[in-house]
């Protein structure tokens, strides 16, 4: 296994090995693809048939090509979402600990995203006892369930949120209190009574929020507000 020459430690190699060897007694079994990868680079070390066999690819043609294995097959911006969770999670390094996501994989450009559940788990440890491979289970989510449709959702909503995130942070104090209030349907007369502030200083804060955030209806005021659970 030419791939191994990376892991120069020979009893780690034999270790390595052995449980690559361990997963293809029952990877068959599985309905699922399963992916080992070493975290230090997310380099890929396996991937199961049934992975091979959907990609239409070997594993060998991957490892040469890595380089654009991820561009290749993963959208690249819901990855920038789970790819900081599995930081975490290996920073963490808790026995046992598993994370789970959703990411969206293509068999090649031409064909459209598939979701699939993923769970992640260290599953080997250098001697020094720091995470060095990972297992991950993926499963295809069908395109026609409900679930399909609500992270969908939760996609576009996390864009939202990190497109906009460094807008919400230019906010004022008061007009955060504004912003919320308009949110819910109050007028410039209303807000002014609530806050004991004048109308026009209203009027004032009206413009600069919508200036800010880019709002033209009251519905994107109403959308940006409800984003960062301001309403």
């Amino acid at each position: 296994m030419a791939f191994l020459d990376r892991f120069t430690e020979p009893i780690l190699r034999q270790q390595i090995e052995e449980r690559l060897e361990s997963i293809k007694l029952f990877e068959t079994s599985v309905p699922a693809v399963l992916v080992v990868h070493d975290v230090r680079d997310f380099s890929l070390i396996y991937i199961s048939k049934r992975g091979l066999d959907a990609l239409g690819t070997t594993l060998e043609e991957i490892r040469t090509s890595f380089t654009d294995y991820h561009s290749r097959y993963f959208n690249l911006e819901d990855a920038e979402y789970y790819a900081e969770k599995i930081a975490s999670f290996l920073a963490r390094n808790k026995q046992d600990e598993i994370v789970t996501y959703f990411q969206q994989v293509r068999l090649a450009p031409e064909y459209e995203w598939v979701w699939h559940l993923s769970s992640t788990r260290i599953f080997l440890r250098d001697q020094e006892g720091q995470p060095l491979l990972s297992l991950t289970l993926s499963i295809p989510v069908d395109s026609k369930s409900h679930i399909t449709t609500k992270v969908e959702r939760l996609q576009r909503e996390y864009d939202f949120l990190r497109k906009n995130q460094h807008i919400f942070a230019s906010l004022t104090g008061r007009e955060k209190e504004i912003l919320s209030l308009l949110a819910m349907g109050k007028n410039s007369e209303q807000i002014a009574t609530a806050l004991h502030i004048s109308e026009m200083t209203v009027s004032t804060h009206r413009r600069n929020i919508k200036a800010k955030i880019g709002a033209q209806t009251p519905y994107d005021i109403t959308r940006f507000a409800q984003a960062f659970d301001m309403i």
